[in-house]
């Protein structure tokens, strides 16, 4: 998606509601969180996609001559491996399934697959449309592209096999969704240009809950002069925490839930 100023969450929310609704009508209910810890984040790392698997901390990076997946330490921040895309992919979200991470673009309609052993190229795909988000529930690869309706694709053909319209309990449709992470029967989204993180049923498309991370971006600000938006989440499941940062942050949060992930709030 292009690089603009963030929008107000005011603003936003007003964008994404259908039929004139008022905010707080369709604003599903806030979530608590509490910050365990910080770790370093490459500031320069304009972050589409954040996996955490096995100690083991995946990222991609997007900007036209600047994408990348990599492969990053959590306690320095520090890259170990990358791989870098040409400078005509501009690199977007990514999912790990199967021991392969597969990584879209934004305007290409180009995705890579990677060993994540190795980060070596293994295969690419088609899609249509623009490439934001991605993620897997085991099955399926998860994919947003800045509407309010989300794919599921056969990680095998790439074909679209689902298509789920994602809405406030008003039936508002919420759009801008772009990063995903499916944790335990639960669809985590950042909303773009937002300090917010939506928790979605995956049956139903229903938003249940909005992780407000206002708080972490004005601190995230206050660290890095570069930093732009929130983009980024990844959980970590021997503690249950979520990490999450955002473009060209120089901080990375792990948070802990009030109603952990997997749990019906």
């Amino acid at each position: 998606m292009t690089r603009s100023a963030p929008i107000p969450l005011l603003l936003l929310v007003s964008l994404v509601l259908a039929g004139g609704c008022r905010a707080r009508e369709a604003s599903p209910p806030r979530v608590g969180y509490q910050v365990v810890r910080t770790f370093p984040h490459d500031p320069a790392a304009y972050t589409q996609g954040l996996v955490y698997s096995d100690t083991m901390l995946y990222e991609s990076t997007g900007l036209y001559g600047h994408s990348d997946v990599r492969v990053v330490d959590l306690a320095t921040g520090r890259v170990r491996k990358s791989v870098p895309l040409s400078g005509k992919r501009f690199g977007e979200g990514l999912a790990l399934l199967a021991g392969r991470l597969y990584q879209l673009t934004w305007q290409s309609q180009l995705g890579y697959v990677y060993d994540a052993g190795t980060l070596a190229p293994v295969d690419s795909f088609r899609y249509d449309g623009q490439g934001w988000g991605l993620a897997t529930d085991g099955v399926s690869l998860i994919m947003s592209d800045g509407s309010d309706t989300l794919r599921f694709l056969d990680p095998g053909t790439f074909q679209v096999t689902r298509r789920l319209p994602v809405s406030f309990s008003t039936g508002a449709p919420a759009t801008r969704l772009n990063e995903l992470e499916y944790i335990d029967g639960e669809l985590f989204a950042n909303v773009y240009q937002s300090d917010w993180i939506v928790r979605i049923d995956p049956r139903t498309g229903l938003i249940r809950e909005v992780l407000d991370l206002a708080a972490l971006t004005a601190e995230a600000r206050a660290r890095s002069p570069m930093e732009e938006v929130l983009n980024g989440i990844a959980f970590d499941r021997r503690t249950r925490h979520l990490l999450v940062t955002g473009k060209r942050w120089g901080t990375l949060f792990e948070i802990s839930l009030q109603n952990p992930p997997g749990m019906r709030p």
